[in-house]
């Protein structure tokens, strides 16, 4: 079992890159959450900056895992190739698109506002946008539509995965171990 994908098997960097993504996200989306039920305030300010800086970090991540997946190309996905497969496929690459998505819309919020964007508390980055209220409600609305879809189709991904397992076919395992 080595570090790079190969014909059958999802390598040790794919495999660790998933499930370091799926733990922050699954921590995004609760931190994302008890945040919109939060008035902003001194008190809590540190748990926007922690959301914005984990969220950079997916960021980052999902573009590497698609730089990498260039690199070292995934398996080809177990079963046949019926509707199913394609519907799966298809959430698959949505998945990909929205986690790029959502953390550029929460950065373009983020910099309408007209407050620094900071990552870590310590590296400021350039605003995407102009800073107007009615950019920060419309980056804002876009930024919760998409995660709310995001959780969506999380939960569909995650279903699938269980039903094929439960199915027998090896694609969880695959992924846990590196094959089947």
């Amino acid at each position: 079992m080595g570090l790079r994908n190969g014909p059958g098997e999802f390598g040790l960097v794919t495999r660790a890159i998933h499930w370091t993504m799926m733990l922050l996200i699954f921590g995004q989306l609760a931190l994302g959450l008890r945040l919109g039920s939060l008035e902003p305030g001194l008190a809590n300010l540190w748990l926007y900056g922690l959301h914005k800086t984990v969220g950079f970090l997916v960021l980052a991540l999902i573009l590497l895992r698609i730089a990498w997946h260039l690199v070292s190309p995934p398996p080809p996905p177990l079963g046949p190739h019926n509707l199913l497969f394609w519907a799966a496929r298809t959430a698959h690459w949505a998945i990909y698109l929205l986690l790029i998505a959502i953390p550029l819309t929460g950065w373009a919020g983020s910099s309408a506002t007209g407050i620094d964007v900071m990552i870590a508390e310590r590296w400021t980055v350039p605003p995407l946008v102009e800073a107007s209220e009615e950019g920060e409600a419309f980056w804002f609305g876009l930024h919760d539509v998409l995660t709310k879809l995001l959780m969506a189709l999380i939960a569909v991904h995650v279903l699938g995965a269980l039903k094929r397992q439960a199915e027998g076919d090896g694609t969880l395992t695959r992924m846990i171990r590196g094959r089947a």
